[in-house]
């Protein structure tokens, strides 16, 4: 018998992003388990890792439309941060980082893009 693939959805239950996302993981019969981004904000360790799986560039894991991200003036201040201060600044707290977060075993996906989202969930046959 095949091994679940664990699948974890870092997310912020008021977001309506997060909550369409999950609908979606619903509607497609996709088991996850959710971990509430605001209350276990991901550690600098664990975001170091998901950032390398990724693939993808560090300020993609930024929430650059949240009001925190807006009220420190992040847009400006990141490109003189480095990745090493970046990651730290994202630990602190859970509201900066891009939602929902979903971190399988072999993938990250940063934000609700259903495209996206199909071709990575869809077998290939």
């Amino acid at each position: 018998m095949e091994e679940k693939k664990k699948l974890t959805v870092l997310c912020y239950q008021k977001c309506s992003t997060c909550q369409k996302a999950l609908k979606w993981l619903d509607e497609h019969k996709i088991e996850y388990t959710t971990r509430a981004i605001k209350e276990e904000n991901p550690t600098k360790a664990e975001l170091k890792t998901w950032v390398s799986r990724s693939g993808l560039p560090l300020k993609r894991f930024f929430n650059t439309s949240g009001n925190l991200y807006k009220e420190m003036q992040l847009k400006d201040k990141l490109g003189q941060m480095s990745e090493d201060e970046q990651l730290a600044l994202l630990a602190t707290d859970g509201m900066l980082v891009k939602r929902p977060l979903v971190v399988a075993d072999t993938f990250v996906l940063t934000g609700f893009k259903e495209k996206e989202w199909e071709e990575k969930f869809t077998p290939s046959v």
